[in-house]
């Protein structure tokens, strides 16, 4: 299912307490939040509910700034260096505390907070929702609380943090509450909340429900994210609590392992058809979670996101022409490139398969290259159409063999490929539907993936044992299988089987907007992105060397954390110092 009408729930929930907008508990503006009675019956509760739900699909989400926020990584970059810096995120290395897109996400966030803060005070007096439901309703309420908690403690560490809601305009001021104090919290909400969610199995594993695996996968995160806190503030480790996070994370994993019913999809690429076309776990039980989309920019609900627009192949504009089918693929800006770091990780280890769908081997062609005319083709790099061809050719759009430059077919080049920095191409807006809009696509996005499970366990297994496990072993070596690569050499050192995990981790996710927090957490971020700017400098098989580009990659520790925006200190006395460096 898609997403349930997003803006009629945010609509629904609106009606109920004012305003959306009015619903952030640090929002000052002057009117009263309380109406004295919510949730008349069982429909006004569940369609607050859906309100609580929409928030991650919201424009200041992962519907579209999330990506310029926390997509700046040693993998992936803003391009190409023609293109002016983004202006208002993190992913440009020119961030402020002004900020736009960090505003709205810190508004977003504590928005989502409070609304699940006046469900939770108030869905237990509906009178005609029977007792199953409450809890249900409450698990889902808590567990996505404590999934934006855990994105502010994330991207700000201390924060203001209050569980009951605020329906006035007085005391509105907060101070920050130590990360340790919120991560007690989060991580309590989520195991609570997860004894009254579905099992995966009982919804059919559609990814946009939030079921037991949802809550328990989320869980080891947070608890591998808790390990590394001490790198980001430079402060030595407390190995005892260390150990108990991954301790932790180890177990909840396991979990999903052993009781979710999951699976990997049999090909790489199968996970992100089904985004694209809108179907859900077609071949395989692989995403757990997922933010859903939905809608082509023709209906009054607008549920549409940027996936497959800003992160994805470049198209051009044929929007306003009558062309369908191969003639338009959709849209693409294609924002997001490759850096030649994971094409030569790709091809250090030979997988060509996760390579040949995470970076994009073609571009489109058009009709005599001219604006406005049809696709009649693609353009691969060179040796790159014979690979495809056994991977997912005829899948989507084939355009045949005999390529004759701007006038029909597919085609190869043959120039050497020399420049390393490739797009995006997991998000490939042709297998959506034909009636495509400029802007917004129906195209989901993933939290959280098996694969991503099977990682976390062989990383904890190899941190609480000295070494690999034949456990750890055994995962890892199910996601490389999967990409058709060789399983690790046995008799790896810790240290050894920690750097594979690393790289695993690098070829299975990029793009997917998890790669900040893993540097962050392994204490390499500020390093490894400085690594790539020297790089950026020298040119080295980059289009974009010795170009604004590096300067994206040249950060310091204060990017380990997020700014708390101007809108927030300006009226909130109670904070009175920004983040370091901020």
């Amino acid at each position: 299912m898609k997403f349930r009408n997003i803006l009629t729930a945010l609509l629904v929930t609106a009606t109920l307490f004012l305003s959306a907008s009015c619903s952030d508990f640090l929002d000052k503006t002057p009117t009263s939040l309380t109406s004295g009675s919510y949730f008349a019956d069982a429909s006004e509760a569940k369609s607050f509910l859906d309100g609580i739900e929409a928030i991650p699909a919201q424009d200041a989400f992962y519907g579209n700034t999330y990506f310029y926020l926390v997509g700046g990584d040693d993998l992936e970059y803003y391009g190409p260096s023609s293109r002016s810096p983004y202006a208002t995120g993190m992913i440009c290395n020119n961030a402020t505390a002004s900020s736009p897109d960090v505003a709205s996400f810190w508004r977003v966030l504590y928005s989502g907070i409070n609304r699940a803060n006046i469900f939770l005070s108030r869905v237990d007096g509906v009178s005609d929702l029977d007792s199953a439901t409450v809890r249900l309703y409450k698990a889902k309420a808590r567990f996505l609380r404590a999934f934006f908690y855990f994105n502010l403690v994330e991207c700000w560490g201390d924060v203001p943090f209050r569980t009951q809601p605020t329906e006035t305009v007085v005391g509105l001021s907060a101070p920050r509450t130590p990360k340790a104090e919120i991560y007690d919290f989060i991580c309590k909400e989520m195991e609570e909340a997860a004894e009254d969610l579905p099992t995966a199995a009982s919804v059919d594993y559609l990814p946009g429900d939030i079921t037991k695996s949802a809550a328990w996968g989320m869980l080891a995160r947070v608890y591998m994210f808790r390990a590394g806190e001490h790198y980001r503030d430079n402060v030595a480790a407390n190995e005892a609590e260390v150990r108990e996070c991954f301790t932790q994370a180890d177990k909840f994993a396991k979990m999903v392992k052993e009781k979710g019913g999951h699976s990997l999809a049999p090909h790489y690429w199968d996970v992100f058809i089904d985004q694209c076309s809108g179907k859900f776990n077609s071949t395989g039980k692989e995403i757990i979670w997922e933010v859903e989309f939905s809608g082509n920019g023709t209906s009054d609900t607008r549920s549409e996101g940027r996936v497959g627009n800003i992160i994805g192949i470049q198209a051009p504009d044929l929007s306003k022409t009558s062309y369908t089918g191969k003639q338009n693929p959709g849209f693409g800006y294609a924002f997001f490139y490759g850096t030649p770091k994971i094409y030569e990780l790709y091809q250090a280890n030979g997988d060509i398969n996760r390579m040949n769908w995470s970076l994009a081997p073609f571009k489109y062609m058009q009709l005599d290259n001219k604006t406005g005319n049809p696709i009649v083709g693609r353009l691969f790099n060179k040796g790159k159409m014979a690979e495809v061809k056994q991977q997912y050719w005829d899948q989507s759009f084939s355009y045949g063999d005999n390529f004759v430059l701007n006038k029909s077919g597919d085609g190869e080049s043959t120039d050497e490929l020399k420049n390393y920095n490739l797009i995006c191409g997991k998000w490939r807006r042709e297998y959506e539907p034909d009636t495509k809009d400029k802007n917004r696509t129906a195209i989901n996005f993933p939290i959280l993936r098996y694969s991503d499970i099977l990682l976390m366990i062989a990383e904890c297994e190899n941190e609480l044992n000295g070494g690999p496990t034949a456990e750890a072993y055994a995962c890892i070596k199910d996601v490389r299988g999967r990409a058709g690569i060789a399983p690790l050499p046995e008799g790896l050192t810790q240290d050894a089987f920690r750097e594979a995990v690393k790289d695993e981790r690098a070829m299975e996710f990029c793009f997917e907007m998890t790669r900040r927090f893993d540097l962050i957490r392994w204490g390499e971020y500020v390093d490894k992105m400085n690594e790539v700017a020297r790089r950026a400098i020298a040119g080295d098989n980059w289009a974009d060397g010795m170009t604004n580009t590096y300067n994206y990659f040249r950060i310091s520790s204060t990017y380990n954390y997020f700014p708390i925006p101007t809108i927030e200190t300006s009226v909130n006395d109670q904070i009175t110092t920004n983040n370091p460096g901020w």
